[in-house]
């Protein structure tokens, strides 16, 4: 057996990064169907990967009802993110072992570090295609996941005429 058969037989982990973006859903759809599509060997992990924005409430005199509504706001919106993902990948041919990982805080600091620890081969992540201006005061998550990652990162930047559907 050579070299790369070898390779080609070790277990691989992709990662995709989601959030409640149709870039992000379109990223997904893109990898299952370029690179999963070929690969028909059940090695293969797809890790759906949502960073929940933290719940910052420090310095603020919140009563518990307050505090259990925005905790709940959250896991809602995690449920929702991760049905849509379910959505796209439930309809593709080839079976695919899904793991779903969900992490908080910083989006940027936080998809590095799991990416690093979930000892990720690949990370696919959507673009959100943002304007010089906007993009200088937000900051690129993918320009930062890029210089900080240790893995190949796929920048999958949607069409403008594409529409999002479940079957893609």
């Amino acid at each position: 057996m050579s070299i790369m058969e070898e390779n080609y037989m070790e277990e691989r982990k992709i990662v995709v990064a989601v959030d409640e973006s149709e870039e992000s859903m379109y990223a997904l759809s893109w990898c299952l169907r370029n690179l999963l599509s070929q690969n028909r060997k059940p090695t293969t992990t797809l890790i759906l990967l949502y960073i929940k924005p933290p719940l910052d409430v420090t310095g603020y005199l919140f009563a518990g009802d307050v505090i259990a509504t925005m905790e709940k706001h959250n896991s809602d919106l995690t449920n929702s993110v991760m049905s849509r993902a379910e959505a796209i990948y439930k309809n593709f041919e080839p079976t695919v072992k899904v793991e779903k990982k969900i992490g908080s805080g910083d989006a940027k600091n936080a998809i590095c570090l799991a990416v690093e620890k979930l000892g990720a081969d690949i990370l696919v992540m959507g673009c959100h295609d943002y304007g010089f201006f906007k993009r200088a005061l937000l900051g690129s998550v993918s320009d930062y996941c890029a210089k900080h990652v240790k893995c190949p990162l796929v920048v999958v930047k949607r069409p403008r005429t594409a529409q999002m559907r479940d079957d893609m």
